[in-house]
């Protein structure tokens, strides 16, 4: 109980997710002991605890837990996760981007594939990367460190019982409250990005893009898509981090039948992939509607939902391109669980979920 008192007055949800010292009360047990005059070798809880192979506690003398540095530390690694895992997949992106446009010319991937070679060369698989890695760099930055904000923000507001009895809805909340700030720092970048990729002839890039979007469109053409990006990216951040959280608890309490704090860092860095794996998959199957209409509306000049509704039918808004987004979102999504925790680790900081808490008493 005195154990639950002290963890109250931090937020109870992050407190038990990121905890990687789980076993420390075992020497508060040996100072109660000592106090009563249990009669024992001192050096024996000392040795015992040395033989324990737990991973190493989180440094947080040098970033302290929900600080400003620790919020700072976690939008780095969102920039280093996001930014670089989805520059690394834009000519997936483009087919895709291309096979929702038009489904006529690029009938399937390996066909997408093949008129893109064809037209533009090996060169052309990686057109537009350039507001890819600025945008989603810009994204990874709010969607994970607000994230980390708004989760021990939700958590206090709950209070500790509440905090762990509906923790998925603190996930979900805190993920959705990240994801609307996210999507204005995205939106600009990711309007160039889709009519560099799906105009031929518009642009070769960002510098040359950015202007003749502006000049066409004017500067509020650039946040057109913001609502249906919204309609595509909140739902799927919130499939994204907690379906993330829960997959990794369920790993680590079905899986693997080694606690957490006794996994090496390596294991858990594969816990995270996995887990960001399969809840990617189930991202892409809940925003794929959406995804659909934000490339139909940041491509043709004036469009509206109606219109991309008409034009790509009801159907095609949950299947036109769905195959190849499940692949790129699944492999996406889980090398940025991996590269997010593995930035955490670097700078002394516990990986993303794990241990089920305490029932409280």
């Amino acid at each position: 109980m005195a154990l639950f008192d002290h963890q109250s007055r931090h937020s109870l949800v992050p407190g038990f997710l990121y905890s990687s010292n789980a076993f420390s009360h075992l020497d508060n047990i040996s100072s109660i002991n000592n106090n009563n005059n249990i009669n024992h070798s001192s050096s024996t809880p000392h040795n015992w605890n040395k033989n324990i192979p737990m991973i190493p506690a989180p440094k947080e003398t040098t970033i302290p837990m929900f600080s400003t540095e620790y919020y700072v530390a976690c939008s780095l690694g969102g920039i280093f996760s996001c930014g670089l895992t989805h520059m690394a997949v834009t000519p997936l992106d483009l087919v895709k981007c291309n096979m929702q446009i038009d489904p006529v010319k690029y009938k399937n991937i390996t066909s997408g594939f093949g008129v893109l070679l064809k037209e533009q060369g090996v060169r052309g698989f990686f057109k537009g990367w350039v507001p890819t890695l600025l945008g989603y760099s810009a994204q990874g930055a709010c969607k994970f460190g607000f994230y980390e904000y708004f989760k021990k923000y939700y958590s206090d507001l709950a209070g500790p019982e509440n905090a762990v009895k509906y923790k998925t809805f603190i996930y979900l909340a805190g993920s959705a409250s990240a994801e609307v700030i996210a999507d204005v720092a995205l939106c600009p970048m990711e309007a160039v990005k889709v009519r560099v990729q799906t105009q031929p002839g518009f642009a070769r890039g960002l510098f040359d893009g950015l202007p003749k979007f502006i000049k066409a469109d004017g500067i509020s053409g650039l946040y057109k898509g913001l609502v249906p990006l919204w309609g595509r990216q909140i739902p799927y951040t919130m499939m994204k981090f907690a379906s993330f959280e829960t997959i990794v608890e369920m790993i680590y309490k079905y899986a693997i039948p080694t606690p957490k704090e006794h996994c090496s860092k390596n294991k858990q860095l594969g816990v995270s992939f996995a887990a960001g794996y399969v809840a990617g998959v189930l991202c892409a199957i809940v925003s794929h509607p959406a995804d659909n209409l934000v490339s139909f509306l940041n491509n043709a000049k004036g469009a509206t939902i109606g219109d991309a509704v008409k034009k790509i039918g009801l159907l095609g808004l949950f299947t036109r391109g769905l195959p190849l987004r499940i692949v790129m979102i699944g492999t996406l999504t889980g090398a940025q669980w991996g590269l997010y925790d593995s930035f955490k680790v670097f700078v002394g900081l516990p990986t993303t979920g794990g241990a089920t808490p305490a029932p409280t008493k």
